[in-house]
């Protein structure tokens, strides 16, 4: 049993607790003095706390001074090699190296692009999507971008490949499902138009597909970082170009082709017409891709005369003041040719050359014979393609050995029956009046150190001048007269040929017009070329060439106009006064020149040179002569002169070809040589 309920037994010190259900009251002595307890058990860790931290920030600062400053560690060299900027860093390279001109000007360079694709599994509106890419691409195809964005079952097409910054945000603003960029180079072409033909274009994913940028492709990309340096000079290309322009217009002509080029055979501008903008290569014309400088067979008409001359003049049996007979038509198997404006006279080589006449280079020619002149012309480069750096160059047209007979050896003399690319009759010329030397034509600059090109030499120093003067009687009193210009002493010759129609015919009013010339004549540094490419006789031009659309009338004002511009370009200032007077005194030829003392000229009373083909004498009804022992070793003594070529070397060796009555006349010692020595040099064998 339970004891009764009983309240606590009171103590001292201690209040009792109310009764059960009654409220108790702390006492304030208790709560004062444990709250004073409190503060002072806070007041403690506080200190304690800030003292842990004071000593752990002393501790650690100490050991900092210690190691960075007292003893330092130093770092790993590896850890900082990794770790340091690299001041240094260079850009990745382009895909494709520049293309500079001579002088350093940027002709072709490669820049950051962009390239636009489209996934079309992810394209839902395919017409829409290409309505609003037209919107802010005005350049582009939308039936090309619409076909494009339909195929379905691709997951990759190219829409454009050469986008700009501004056309990259307008396109990405458009905000269309699966269209995406990819960083892409872009070729830039800085001029345009100029020199389209000689660099060519790329495809989009950066590979040369035509002119230096295709032949020196492999170059191009294995070397970035290399400028390839061009002969070319801009400024000379524009002016070129700008004159050619003209002229097609002027004559509504087909078109044009132009050359200029250094005695050494380096090309200073190259232009072919029409052209095409390099930046859009692959939207031309098919037209207007077409090189003809390099491409286009050609026949040179009466220009080919000058390798007629030099011909002649180099085998030894014809010398500049012997006469042949122009008095009247020649006529053969039917065919007759006759002279453009015929004067009726025996007529000595500086007329024959500056009147133009075919029957006189016709009679030169077959005194010469086909066999010689086939060797000259395989010699000057005719049967074979141009050297010149560039892709689709094409070889010229001949007749085959078997059928080089008598028409077309005299065909051939005055540039019809034989056609050829304006590169190959350029680079040929040049070496006829450069003082002999035939170099390779070539598109790439001098590199500083470079040693002076070699050469091949073809014919001697005296016959290469004989040349120039024959050529600037052209333009003093032949056919080129329209050349001249003031304070340059210009040399040239006109060329005029008819066009060969798809039967084997010739048109009868359709021609090419084409001039050819050097500057200064005395000492030549340039050559210049310009052939127009089926002119027209236009109203516009009536009152200047009369309705003629011949060398002399188209071509040759246009050459002059070219060497007035680019003369003080390259370098050649014109003469004035006394200094123009005395040169053009010096080096003018007279069209009737009197045979040196002791020698006898070709004439009326002596036709035929020694050792002349049977051909000259089957042209004037004549019965060849019986070949002596004399005229063989004559006829020998011309073709191992016309055939020789030998090292460029100056001086040339003593005795390196026989001598010839051309080259008595010029020698300044005086020494003769005669016949019989001619004879001797040819039973020694020289070849």
């Amino acid at each position: 049993m339970n004891p009764p309920l009983a309240w606590p037994r009171r103590t001292a010190g201690h209040r009792s607790s109310p009764p059960l259900g009654g409220t108790h009251l702390p006492n304030p002595a208790t709560r004062y003095t444990e709250h004073v307890t409190w503060q002072r058990q806070f007041r403690y860790r506080v200190i304690l706390g800030v003292g842990c931290f004071v000593f752990a920030y002393t501790v650690l600062a100490a050991k900092l001074v210690d190691a960075t400053v007292l003893e330092p560690i130093k770092p790993n060299p590896l850890v900082l090699a990794a770790n340091r900027p690299d001041l240094h860093m260079e850009i990745a390279p382009p895909d494709r190296a520049p293309i500079e001109a001579s002088n350093g000007q940027l002709l072709a360079a490669s820049l950051p692009g962009v390239a636009l694709y489209a996934d079309p599994a992810q394209i839902r509106h395919a017409q829409r999507a290409a309505n609003r890419l037209k919107h802010v691409l005005p350049d582009l195809n939308e039936q090309t971008v619409l076909n494009r964005l339909r195929l379905r079952k691709a997951t990759f097409a190219y829409l454009d490949r050469s986008l700009t910054s501004a056309q990259e945000l307008a396109v990405n603003r458009l905000g269309i499902p699966g269209l995406y960029f990819q960083p892409e180079w872009i070729r830039h072409y800085l001029a345009g138009r100029i020199a389209a033909h000689i660099l060519g274009g790329v495809t989009p994913g950066g590979r040369g597909v035509a002119g230096v940028e295709a032949y020196f492709n492999r170059r191009l990309i294995d070397h970035p970082r290399e400028p390839l340096r061009l002969s070319i000079r801009l400024g000379v290309e524009t002016v070129v170009h700008d004159a050619l322009a003209k002229v097609v217009r002027e004559y509504d002509a087909r078109g044009a082709c132009g050359i200029v080029e250094s005695m050494s055979g380096r090309i200073l501008a190259m232009v072919s017409l029409p052209d095409y903008n390099a930046n859009d290569f692959h939207n031309a014309p098919r037209m207007a891709l077409f090189d003809r400088c390099i491409s286009g067979n050609y026949e040179p008409g009466s220009i080919m005369k000058l390798m007629t001359m030099s011909m002649a003049l180099q085998s030894g049996m014809f010398h500049y003041w012997d006469r042949v007979n122009t008095t009247h038509p020649l006529t053969v198997d039917g065919f007759t040719i006759h002279d453009y404006e015929p004067v009726h006279r025996w007529l000595a080589l500086p007329a024959v050359l500056a009147y133009s006449s075919c029957i006189g280079t016709s009679r030169i020619a077959t005194a010469l014979g086909p066999k010689i002149q086939r060797a000259w012309l395989h010699k000057m480069g005719f049967f074979k393609p141009s050297a010149i750096q560039m892709p689709g160059v094409q070889p010229g047209l001949w007749h085959a050995r078997q059928d080089w007979r008598l028409l077309t050896t005299m065909s051939v003399s005055y540039g019809v029956g034989i056609a050829m690319p304006p590169i190959v009759l350029a680079n040929a010329v040049v070496a006829a009046v450069n003082g002999g030397v035939l170099y390779k034509p070539t598109l790439l600059a001098r590199t500083p150190g470079q040693p002076a090109r070699r050469g091949t030499r073809i014919m001697t120093t005296s016959v290469s001048a004989v040349m120039r003067r024959l050529m600037r009687a052209v333009v003093l009193s032949g056919t080129g007269t329209y050349a001249r210009v003031h304070g340059y002493l210009v040399a040239g010759k006109t060329g005029t040929a008819q066009v060969v129609d798809p039967k084997g015919g010739y048109y009868n009013s359709l021609n090419n017009a084409s001039f050819i010339s050097i500057f200064p004549a005395p000492d030549p540094k340039y050559l210049v070329y310009a052939l127009v490419i089926h002119p027209k006789p236009t109203k516009r031009m009536q009152k200047f060439s009369f309705g003629f659309t011949t060398g002399g009338f188209v071509a040759a004002p246009a050459v002059g106009q070219i060497i007035k511009q680019i003369g003080p370009m390259l370098g050649v200032y014109p003469l004035s006064g006394q200094t123009l007077a005395q040169e053009n005194k010096h080096f003018t030829l007279s069209l009737a020149p009197t045979p040196p003392p002791g020698q006898r000229a070709l004439g009326p009373n002596n036709p035929f040179p020694r050792g002349a083909f049977r051909y000259a004498y089957v042209l004037a009804h004549k019965k060849p002569p019986h070949h002596s022992q004399f005229n063989r070793y004559a006829a020998l003594t011309a073709l191992r002169r016309v055939k020789m070529a030998l090292p460029d070397q100056l001086p040339l060796p003593e005795g390196a070809w026989p001598p010839s009555r051309q080259a008595i006349a010029l020698d300044r010692d005086g020494r003769q040589h005669g016949v019989e020595q001619n004879i001797k040099a040819a039973r020694s064998g020289l070849s």
